[in-house]
């Protein structure tokens, strides 16, 4: 080996630690890259010269090894490490960290598909998700009922300031116990009124005309065009909405009249398994002939308590009708609970209930329900009854389909909806109260995007300020056969490379994918004390190459010495 070898031996080490000490510097640069994948130099001998193969042992001696010269080492490869790093938590929604296998899925600026492991992404002026140099996060996207399509990848849209559509109410969940222990209800309110007379002293009877009735001093009570108002009249304990009528216009006769207080009082007629509940004229059977009689619903709860002026005309101020009331005998409930029209117009629906009858199979509650948001005359939407087994537990409901009329409010008319009474129980209550409420119902009105998360799959689900929920997309991880094949680029992403493999797509945690962390990053995989430690190595590999190149560079110039 001649010593102008020895000179360029040594300089393959100089230039195989300069590459290592490259690498390293590489690496602390990126100390803190997020998703940052750090290298390793290896080396490998260059070329070898054999001065002997050397032999085989025989009988006459045992054999010579090979004698050979290195002439240096090069750089075999510089190998990437695409261990997991360690993960931090920063609270910001749009970042997000691999756990496992995958890269993020990105279409870079010059339309060409890369790949990262950083997930510091944010939302741009168009609601779309980017990484930080303004490529396009990848995914999949979500139809309207939350159906992702996995065979479709694009661009991550997250709507946030978007409106959603209103959804119509079409079940209400109730949940309660009715108190085993109610009085059974066995009478409404009786409200009547002094006998009406014409002017003859005949006493008035439904189709008795209302400007024929007089006062006491024959003075007539009304005439076409008065204002009959129905006021102060309270319900069970809830105050009624008033209401009008007009002499001519919406009817002439007391007949009439009695269906319009009928009506405005929410009396359920067709409920006659207590009573025969009503507005009618008394018959002088079981009211003074001519007396304007007024009875309501079985139970306390829909006990009616109407004043002297309650039913007043309101045009000549005069109040002809002076109710004496008989109460009503049974224990009940009321609730009152939302729900929303094809607008998103909340429309509020009362329950009332009274405990109706009780047998040796059990008991039954029957229920009547309002709504001033009822566009048709009168507050009443329905009735039915709820069973009960002698355990308390429900059996069977009817007359829960119930509908309110929405004509001329611009929404589908009628509103039409169930209430499920199954979650209801009736059970001694040690307090002797009965409970009762909405658990849930499927309305919403119109409701702004305002939050949105992203879970392990990477499905990313919007929140709306009105509650609901929707899936706008998910996020897509690919996968490789080989990372080390991968060609790494700038910005801290990867091109598929000749011995990578073709990217797989799909959602993580799928296959060999991993999961999705949200609010979190992915720090850099360098380990500080290691490449420092490589440092020395590099270095001091570096200037003992250096040492060589110098002691043979001191040999020449002896041997240029000896000619002179």
């Amino acid at each position: 080996m001649s010593l102008t070898n020895a000179i360029l031996t040594g300089f393959t080490g100089i230039k195989s630690n300069q590459v290592a000490v490259n690498t390293i510097g590489n690496n602390v640069a990126n100390l803190n890259t997020t998703g940052f994948k750090s290298s390793r130099t290896l080396f490998e001998t260059l070329f070898v010269q054999t001065l002997e193969g050397g032999t085989a042992p025989d009988e006459n001696q045992g054999g010579t090894n090979p004698s050979q010269i290195g002439y240096g080492s090069g750089v075999a490869t510089l190998q990437k490490n695409f261990t997991q790093g360690t993960t931090e938590q920063t609270g910001v929604v749009t970042d997000m960290a691999i756990d496992g296998a995958g890269f993020f899925v990105l279409q870079n600026p010059a339309q060409t598909q890369v790949y990262t492991r950083a997930g510091g992404f944010n939302l741009n002026t168009e609601n779309l998700l980017t990484a930080p140099d303004g490529s396009y996060v990848q995914g999949f996207a979500a139809s309207d009922d939350g159906t992702i399509d996995t065979g479709n990848l694009g661009d991550i849209e997250i709507p946030l300031g978007v409106t959603s559509d209103a959804g119509a109410t079409t079940n209400a969940v109730m949940v309660g116990n009715l108190n085993a222990g109610s009085d059974v209800a066995t009478s409404g309110s009786v409200s009547v009124s002094a006998p009406l007379t014409l002017a003859d002293g005949s006493p008035a009877v439904a189709s008795t005309s209302l400007a024929t009735l007089v006062d006491a001093g024959g003075t007539s009570q009304f005439a076409d065009a008065d204002v009959i108002e129905l006021s102060h009249v309270r319900k069970g304990d809830i105050d009624l909405p008033g209401a009008s009528f007009v002499v001519g216009t919406d009817g002439s006769t007391l007949g009439e009249l009695a269906s319009f207080l009928e009506t405005a009082l929410g009396i359920d007629a067709s409920d006659t398994a207590v009573g025969s509940p009503g507005v009618t004229i008394g018959d002088g059977v079981s009211a003074p002939v001519g007396a304007l009689v007024i009875r309501s619903n079985a139970g306390d709860i829909n006990a009616l308590n109407l004043g002297a002026t309650s039913v007043r005309n309101s045009t000549n101020g005069a109040a002809p009708f002076a109710f004496s009331t008989t109460p009503a005998t049974g224990e009940g409930l009321t609730t009152t609970f939302l729900t929303f029209d094809s607008l998103g117009t909340p429309v509020e629906v009362r329950l009332r209930l009274v405990r109706e009858s009780e047998t040796d199979a059990g008991s039954v509650w029957r229920f009547t329900a309002e709504s001033a948001g009822d566009t048709n005359p009168g507050a009443f939407i329905g009735n039915g009854t709820i069973s009960f087994d002698q355990d308390g537990r429900f059996v069977s409901a009817d007359g829960s389909d119930l509908s309110i009329a929405r004509s001329a409010t611009g929404a589908v008319t009628p509103l039409a909806f169930s209430v499920d009474f199954s979650g209801l129980t009736s059970l001694t209550a040690s307090d002797g109260e009965s409970e009762l409420q909405m658990a849930s119902q499927d309305g919403f009105p119109a409701g702004t995007l305002t939050a949105f998360e992203v879970d392990q799959k990477g499905v990313i689900s919007g929140t709306f300020d009105n509650g609901q929920k929707q899936v706008f997309g998910q996020v897509a991880l690919a996968t490789f056969s080989n990372n080390q094949g991968l060609i790494a680029q700038s910005q801290n992403t990867f091109a598929v490379g000749a011995n990578s493999g073709a990217a797989v797509i799909g959602a993580p945690l799928v296959g060999s994918a991993g999961r999705v962390n949200a609010r979190q990053l992915e720090l850099g995989n360098v380990d500080l004390s290691r490449e420092l430690i490589g440092l020395i190595t590099a270095s001091t590999g570096f200037s003992a190459a250096s040492r060589t190149v110098r002691t043979a560079d001191d040999m020449l110039q002896e041997l240029m010495l000896l000619v002179r």
